[in-house]
């Protein structure tokens, strides 16, 4: 199984404030759906929270301390561990956050789907540090703000060196 990460990283690794996304992205959400359509995701609770609903035509898995917590729709587990095992027989699985599932699945990570937000944010939720040494830049794309994207932004692939 391929562990991947998706996330949209500002210039200084801002993720979120208030359990909110900083910018509105159209082409970055497409990108999304694109990766990680007919997989599964795997998120943290609050993350889970902010898009308030099971994400269609993915399997989603929610990892929370609390272990009551049943959603419809939606496996639940206490940590990355049970969630990586619930998908041991996947071709690729992907993490889509928060900060702390991030942190947590970073060091098993094979591959980062990373968009870079070219502008700096006023934040309370960031991205770990990536050692650049420890991955290798793949199928970079370049995007100019316009009328629908307000903000320069890259795609890239990371792969883990």
């Amino acid at each position: 199984m391929i562990l991947s990460i998706v996330v949209a990283i500002a210039e200084n690794n801002a993720i979120g404030k208030d359990n909110q996304l900083l910018w509105h992205l159209p082409a970055d959400l497409k990108h999304f759906k694109q990766i990680t359509s007919g997989h599964t995701i795997i998120m943290g609770r609050k993350t889970y929270d902010s898009i308030g609903r099971p994400l269609p035509n993915r399997r989603n898995i929610v990892i929370t301390r609390n272990t009551g917590l049943e959603i419809e729709g939606v496996e639940v587990v206490n940590d990355i561990a049970a969630a990586i095992e619930l998908c041991h027989d996947e071709e690729e699985v992907f993490v889509i956050g928060g900060a702390e599932i991030y942190k947590h699945a970073l060091n098993d990570t094979d591959r980062i789907y990373l968009t870079r937000v070219h502008q700096r944010y006023d934040a309370d939720t960031f991205f770990p540090e990536i050692n650049s040494e420890d991955w290798e830049e793949r199928d970079v794309e370049h995007h100019e703000p316009d009328e629908k994207n307000k903000v320069a932004y890259t795609f890239s692939t990371l792969e883990h060196a």
